[in-house]
């Protein structure tokens, strides 16, 4: 099969490649910049920007799928820096989908049905958030909207893989760790949360480019995708920090303390940049609100209709992440 993976060089798209590659496909991959490990899978890099819709096409020419993971992700930033991303990102996305007959696969996150509220084994019936605390998730329900409003036109499917944690991680385990002696957990009690391993999160990809086509059941529907091994939100943060060997956190700090700071900062930081001045806060409402809250989630549909089945657990992603930074300390 040939397969473009948009964000070839993040994450996910890295261990989408890796798996697609091992099986042997021809994959190509789009983003902005050359990564040496697609060079090292034989991967074939298009080098542009996602809201480019020529450049898109261009790479989507020939190709039986594409894997959207292209997204720009975080917790704060200008809402225009996330619109043209992730939604304007994903409409030349399906125009390349539309203009080579290509089927969709697209990255969405379970984070486009949260509201502020504990979410607890909910399924994809749950609606779509009506207001969220970050251009992040709001932009990724809006991306979301399209594809599957698109999905008469295009075969397309979303899945939503929440809290992807793992060996290479850039983002969420690294500034865990760089932040280890400030870090506090909120609230008065752990709220139960899903998370999912890397490789779990590609297996899912894989399964739902090999099931998808025209008249399948998955076309216009979204999934979630986790570990299906719920756990404490503390328990899970300590459980990285123990990987990384260092200490756990211990001290916590109540819900609305927290969100009354997080918007003080936030405000801060918006003046700051209307003067020129670009910082990010160390804390936002909807880290707040990712801590504070239940998010847990059903996962019985991408069972049934992927045939998805995580073949990592979670003790054993924690050794190999142990392993992995371990190994890249010595």
């Amino acid at each position: 099969m040939k397969v473009l993976v948009t964000g070839g060089g993040g994450f996910l798209g890295l261990a989408v490649c890796r798996r697609l590659a091992a099986r042997g496909d021809t994959v190509r991959s789009l983003q902005r910049r050359r990564h040496t490990e697609l060079d090292a899978l034989g991967v074939t890099q298009h080098l542009a920007d996602i809201r480019d819709r020529a450049a898109v096409r261009a790479a989507a020419e020939g190709c039986e799928v594409v894997v959207h993971c292209a997204a720009k992700a975080g917790a704060y930033g200008p809402e225009r820096d996330y619109w043209e991303t992730n939604v304007d990102g994903t409409r030349s996305v399906l125009d390349a989908c539309a203009h080579t007959g290509a089927r969709l696969v697209h990255t969405s996150s379970p984070s486009v049905v949260h509201d502020g509220r504990d979410l607890e084994g909910v399924d994809e019936s749950a609606p779509y958030a009506r207001g969220f605390t970050a251009p992040y998730p709001r932009t990724k329900a809006a991306a979301e909207r399209l594809v599957l409003a698109a999905a008469g036109t295009v075969p397309a499917v979303a899945l939503r893989p929440h809290l992807i944690w793992g060996p290479g991680d850039p983002h969420f385990l690294p500034r865990l760790v760089a932040n280890r002696h400030r870090l506090w957990l909120i609230g008065g009690r752990d709220k139960t949360i899903d998370t999912v391993y890397i490789d779990n999160a590609a297996d899912a990809h894989v399964l739902a480019l090999d099931r998808l086509g025209p008249g399948s059941p998955l076309c216009g529907r979204a999934y979630f995708i986790t570990q299906g091994e719920p756990c404490g939100f503390g328990t899970w943060v300590n459980a990285l920090l123990a990987a990384a060997g260092a200490p756990p956190v211990r001290r916590r700090l109540p819900v609305r303390a927290a969100r009354l700071a997080a918007a003080l900062l936030e405000d801060g930081c918006r003046v700051a940049g209307a003067l020129g001045l670009r910082r990010e806060p160390p804390l936002t409402r909807f880290l707040v609100e990712q801590a504070s809250t239940a998010h847990w989630f059903d996962i019985s549909a991408a069972r049934h209709d992927l045939g998805y089945a995580p073949r990592v657990s979670t003790a054993e992603g924690l050794a190999r992440l142990t392993a992995h930074l371990a190994g890249a300390a010595s």
